[in-house]
């Protein structure tokens, strides 16, 4: 265990108690973070100090290398950001919501019921530091208020009626509930009057991301880069359909996918026997040692989440605590709720083939996860943890969601997995990963504004209008998280191209380096012995 590594966990979990627990530390699990007037100065002197320790960090073990790599790059993002967390109102209604949902997951069981009843008791002082630091700020992109202000309401009424569902000490402190839910409601009234702002960080600081975080070249090389795939892709498509379903366009036969669905009683199922199906296809081509040892146990989501879920960052995967990962993680599978035809429209078997059981399942962050946990260091094993907002570290990026959408083209190797109008659809996917790199840049660099990104997504880059406006203020409110996607996936093509080793070998060894930038990665396979 390096020293840098647990020095620089030990300053993120002091501030962000919530990923803590997210990692799997129980000792996290009764504290909410710090948003007190002093706790942005002191987490600044914290950072000063641990980059000074950071830079004569000893790097001898691939444990020491790739710990110090991360930590120095999330120190200098960090002492740079030119907008902290604390002037996001999402920032707040976010922990809030998972500090308490987090507990309440399978993958917290048992249930820290003492733990529970501290932050909920603590959560109308984080939320009056909140109001107090957000006046300081002075504005904030409406997006960001507007996706606080659902955030805040949704978990007050969880609060105050499904939270009781879950412990009978809970269900009998109504005045707890009571307090935290009229608490979180305040929260949310106030945040209206807070004027618009511009989201852009500015073409210095997200140069500082792409570069120092996840180890790419030039925010201008990308932007050049993901703009001829886009347009590549475009006239792919186009020359795939007439190929693979003639008198159809790409959109037509994209569209049509969504009516072969399982019926209601199969989708479980359905995303089993998919699931099953890709680990099984994968190892037997040769691809990639795919995670069986591990279980993923597919359920329908639990009713006290079902109202809370499509209004916060709860995800249907999320990858098990590092620290804690018992025998097997769940997937959470949405139940049927009213118009059923709409509902198996988003369950047909090619979402559930590309996105459910390949991209997170699978071979995709399932076997990812599970390999990390064993990788050399301090934070390689903990990185790419989903937390309240998203992922723990984002210098973890490129590997993280690059592998998840590289695990989709892996699949096309073995032959016979995805067919005909499949095929449009992973190529959609990765058109719609290089449009999302164009806004993400654009869009920080202050070359589009917020409603010229809107109609790009829509107009062009063929996104759902109902999934344009929350894409985009995903974009705004984490600048450097969107390009990871496609630059993590052409990483690792580079990198794959390069390698003497099969493509077994090569991605074991690449996924056995654990949640790092695939720059850090590359370097560390360069230092084994060739064909190792």
């Amino acid at each position: 265990m390096s020293a840098i590594g647990r020095a620089y966990l030990d300053l993120h979990l002091a501030f962000r108690p919530v990923d803590g627990s997210f990692m799997g530390r129980r000792d996290c699990d009764a504290r909410l973070p710090r948003a007190d007037r002093s706790a942005a100065a002191d987490e600044q002197r914290t950072i000063a100090a641990l980059r000074r320790e950071a830079a004569e960090a000893p790097e001898t073990t691939a444990g020491e290398r790739l710990d110090k790599r991360i930590a120095i790059a999330e120190l200098e993002v960090a002492a740079a950001a030119p907008r902290t967390r604390f002037a996001n109102p999402s920032w707040y209604s976010g922990e809030a919501a998972f500090a308490i949902l987090g507990l309440l997951l399978p993958q917290s069981a048992p249930l820290a019921e003492a733990a529970l009843q501290a932050r909920l008791a603590a959560l109308p002082d984080f939320l009056a530091d909140g109001r107090a630091r957000l006046r300081e700020a002075g504005a904030a992109p409406r997006g960001w208020v507007a996706r606080a202000q659902r955030e805040a309401a949704m978990l007050a009424q969880f609060l105050r009626t499904d939270l009781a569902a879950f412990t009978s000490a809970i269900a009998r402190d109504g005045a707890a509930r009571s307090d935290a839910a009229t608490a979180l409601e305040r929260y949310a009234a106030d945040l209206a009057a807070l004027p618009d702002q511009d989201p852009a960080v500015g073409a210095e600081f997200l140069e500082l991301i792409v570069q120092e975080q996840h180890g790419l070249d030039s925010t201008s090389r990308l932007l050049a880069a993901a703009t001829a795939a886009f347009e590549r892709l475009g006239l792919e498509l186009d020359e795939d359909a007439a190929r693979l379903t003639p008198g159809q366009t790409w959109q037509e036969a994209i569209a049509a996918l969504g009516a072969d669905t399982p019926t209601p009683e199969r989708v479980l199922a359905a995303y089993r026997h998919w699931h099953e199906r890709a680990t099984s296809v994968a190892d037997a081509a040769g691809l990639v040692t795919p995670e069986r040892a591990y279980n993923l146990d597919y359920r329908l989501l639990a009713a006290p989440f079902r109202r809370i879920a499509p209004e916060t960052y709860f995800l249907f995967y999320r990858s098990p605590p590092a620290l804690r990962p018992g025998a097997g993680s769940v997937y959470w599978v949405s139940a049927p709720d009213g118009d059923v035809g709409a509902y198996l429209r988003t369950q047909s078997h090619a979402v559930l083939k590309t996105t459910h059981t390949v991209h997170h399942g699978s071979i995709g962050h399932h076997t990812q996860n599970a390999r990390a946990r064993g990788a050399p260091g301090v934070l390689a094993p903990v990185a790419g943890s989903d937390c309240a907002s998203g992922i723990a570290l984002l210098s973890a990026g490129t590997m993280v969601e690059g592998w998840a959408c590289y695990a989709e083209d892996l699949l096309r190797e073995a032959g016979g997995f995805f067919a005909g109008a499949e095929l449009l659809l992973l190529k959609q996917n990765e058109r719609r990963n290089a449009a999302s790199v164009l806004v993400d840049i654009k869009l920080h660099r202050g070359e589009w504004t917020l409603a010229e990104a809107e109609r790009f997504y829509r107009d062009e880059a063929g996104f759902p209008p109902a999934r344009v406006a929350a894409e985009v203020n995903r974009n705004s409110m984490f600048p450097g998280s969107r390009l990871m996607y496609w630059a993590g996936v052409e990483a690792i093509k580079t990198l794959r191209r390069a390698s003497p080793l099969d493509a077994r070998r090569f991605h074991d060894r690449l996924l056995g380096c654990g949640h790092v930038p695939i720059a850090a990665a590359a370097a560390e396979l360069a230092r084994a012995a060739p064909g190792a």
